[in-house]
């Protein structure tokens, strides 16, 4: 999709705007809408989002990753549970993700606890990485200072040679995060900055409303 044609879709987003009647009753169904249509347009990597996490004292940091599935349970994500994200949310389980999709006018936040997955969950991922991601997951000391490029060429090059010729394993270090969603927000790019905000959040009565599926609210924010 050219240039043009991604202004003419930001466009037609921007008249007819979002309104609680547009949205699915659950709001993992109503993501998977919006990332269809944002694969559709081809820009970047269309899973690409987002991921901000805090020290326990409230010192934020941020960057991004790539989502690996999204269903009921929550989004996931794969790192070096040793680097800095990882300590974080190890820390103080909870993060922010931001699917950033400003070619269309389209942002959705999603807040919530994050938990490690299991051994298993992260083993079956683990198996579709290409070789030289699993032997660059296996080497590097994410987050930490190393010397020099060549420091990394190194760890990298003794990974493979001593797994030659069989499967790297997956080391305890790596694995994955399930981002468990409390708080939805879909953001609509409107014309004067008047912008559609449509927030999905746990309902603690259980009542749900709608157009919202039991179990979540549904309320607009202003802009």
């Amino acid at each position: 999709m050219d240039t043009h044609e991604l202004t003419d879709l930001r466009l037609e987003y921007s008249r007819v705007g979002l309104s609680a009647a547009d949205l699915a009753a659950d709001p993992i169904e109503q993501f998977r809408s919006w990332l269809a249509a944002w694969h559709e347009v081809a820009v970047g990597d269309p899973d690409a989002m987002v991921v901000a996490t805090a020290t326990p004292d409230g010192r934020p940091s941020v960057r991004t990753v790539l989502l690996r599935q999204a269903d009921e349970r929550g989004f996931v994500f794969f790192t070096n549970y040793e680097g800095r994200k990882g300590r974080e949310l190890s820390a103080n389980a909870r993060a922010a993700l931001l699917f950033s999709w400003h070619p269309v006018g389209r942002q959705v936040i999603i807040e919530g606890p994050a938990a490690a997955l299991t051994p298993d969950e992260s083993d079956a991922y683990w198996a579709t990485r290409p070789r030289g991601s699993q032997i660059a997951g296996a080497a590097s000391p994410q987050s930490r200072v190393v010397a020099d490029r060549a420091e990394l060429e190194r760890r990298w090059a003794e990974v493979e040679a001593a797994h030659a010729g069989r499967d790297v394993p997956r080391p305890d270090h790596w694995g994955g995060f399930r981002v468990a969603p409390e708080r939805v927000e879909f953001w609509q790019q409107r014309e004067m900055r008047l912008h559609d905000r449509l927030v999905y959040r746990r309902d603690p009565s259980g009542s749900g409303s709608a157009p919202a599926a039991s179990g979540w609210l549904v309320e607009r924010l202003a802009p």
